[in-house]
């Protein structure tokens, strides 16, 4: 067996899980290939250690995994989708949250909106989420009236009968 071919297989196994989670979760993020890379290779070495510990493949996998995604939890992005889609289902159908989300993350009301509070992997559970989710929600609601950006209700309202 050669060594070195494993070890790539397992670091390019972490890079691709790592990749395949950001992109569902902090597609704003996909970019940063040093982050990914340095996270890869830190899930690999917690992995390698678990497994000259003693520790189960499973074992190792699961502790591997807890580094991969540390302080990855908590998702812009996600949270995003969920204000759209609980609060804007008339006017962004699906699926505009999506394509609306990617947008929002760049803009600077909603990035000023998101540094008010202290993002971490226990977020949604911390009190704090609720008053997050309502700031979020009349952030896009200024977005959308001051920028007169066209929603599927005012499209249908303006259509004649």
């Amino acid at each position: 067996m050669n060594k070195k071919r494993d070890i790539k297989q397992e670091l390019s196994y972490f890079r691709l899980k790592l990749r395949s989670f950001m992109r569902e979760h902090h597609p704003e993020r996909l970019k940063d290939t040093e982050f990914i890379t340095a996270r890869a290779d830190m899930a690999l070495a917690a992995y390698c250690d678990a497994v000259v510990q003693g520790f189960s493949h499973l074992e190792a996998e699961s502790m591997a995994s807890e580094v991969l995604y540390q302080g990855l939890h908590f998702s812009k992005y996600d949270t995003l989708i969920s204000v759209l889609e609980n609060e804007f289902e008339m006017e962004l159908p699906a699926p505009l949250p999506e394509k609306f989300a990617r947008i929002l993350l760049s803009n600077k009301a909603v990035q000023a909106t998101f540094d008010k509070f202290g993002l971490t992997d226990t977020f949604v559970t911390s009190g704090q989420y609720d008053r997050l989710y309502t700031e979020l929600t009349g952030t896009i609601v200024l977005l959308i009236e001051s920028n007169k950006l066209p929603t599927v209700r005012q499209a249908e309202e303006a259509s004649p009968k």
